[in-house]
């Protein structure tokens, strides 16, 4: 049963932080908001749950560490419950991350509303689903939201937070608020949209890539690279809208519009999802299989957490 506090705390006067499911993004959150200097409770079914994720803090407390750490902060702050119900108890604030399964997030919802103090606001980290189709079995549906972040939790910024049909708008606002608090970029949204937006254009994107390489005009390391050395080194400092916006030099957007506009009709893009075939498949872990050239996952991390937080320097973020 929920249990009812004295009014919702005020963003600044969250002290425990609840994250249940502790996989890659779960993980990555419970390494933030331990930097940040809350005490975190984890949850995750996983047998082999609190060696991944007291694993997964470690390997990403150096980055933290560099960029920063909050006065307080600890890894000892960590606790890592067995019981759900035990650990939504002491929450001032939940963050769930479970697989993407619509049923599995409907479900685990629903308990951890029916274990959480009833003022407390409760997030999920879902990439694609709506808070509407989510929150259908809880109690408590107003005080739930989407909290979509992006991987690593522990250094990109950006949080996009968006409420379903029966959620509240001053629970969208306090989760803002919060997360704002706590050092994140925060898009508010005005309303549901599948894949929010960030993962919207990623997906354009990533589409593109596949009928790329499915159709042998690029490899996977040239579409790498057609990134890292051309438009994404833009994106950092100016959006795609920004950038095309000076693509049109003094007279702007408009000028660009007015110019391109045409070239939109162009087959530059199919847009349509590639067939994932087992050639396409094998093909795109191939070619990052040469692309990592023989460094791990951990390699990698590190690597992407090193390039990141210079990023993050060069623009004054950190």
């Amino acid at each position: 049963m929920t249990s009812a506090r004295v009014g919702r705390p005020a963003p600044a006067d969250v002290r425990t932080v609840t994250c249940v499911g502790a996989g890659v993004i779960g993980g990555g959150w419970v390494a933030y908001f331990l930097a940040r200097g809350y005490r975190v409770v984890a949850w995750d079914p996983a047998e082999d749950a609190e060696q991944r994720l007291r694993h997964l803090v470690s390997a990403a407390w150096p980055a933290l560490t560099e960029l920063g750490l909050a006065d307080g902060a600890s890894l000892e702050h960590l606790t890592v419950e067995h019981d759900l119900a035990t650990a939504c108890a002491q929450a001032d604030f939940v963050q769930e991350s479970a697989p993407e399964d619509l049923e599995l997030k409907r479900a685990l919802l629903a308990r951890i509303d029916a274990a959480t103090p009833v003022e407390v606001v409760i997030s999920s980290s879902t990439s694609g689903y709506a808070m509407s189709e989510m929150q259908t079995a809880c109690a408590h549906p107003e005080r739930t939201v989407v909290g979509h972040p992006f991987n690593p939790p522990y250094l990109i910024p950006l949080v996009e937070v968006v409420g379903g049909a029966a959620t509240s708008p001053e629970a969208v606002a306090w989760a803002s608020d919060f997360f704002r608090h706590t050092g994140k970029s925060v898009i508010t949204m005005e309303r549901e949209v599948p894949g929010f937006i960030a993962n919207r254009l990623q997906e354009a994107l990533w589409r593109e890539a596949l009928h790329m390489v499915a159709a042998g005009e690029a490899t996977v390391e040239q579409i790498d690279l057609s990134i890292t050395d051309g438009p994404g080194l833009r994106w950092p400092v100016h959006g795609p809208m920004l950038t095309f916006h000076l693509a049109g030099g003094q007279g702007g957007m408009a000028h660009m519009l007015d110019h391109f506009g045409p070239s939109l009709q162009s087959p530059w893009t199919r847009l349509v999802a590639a067939e994932l075939t087992p050639a396409l498949r094998d093909a795109v872990v191939d070619g990052c299989d040469r692309e990592a050239d023989g460094r791990s996952i951990d390699d990698l991390v590190a690597e992407r957490d090193r390039g990141v937080i210079a990023i993050l320097r060069a623009l004054g973020r950190a």
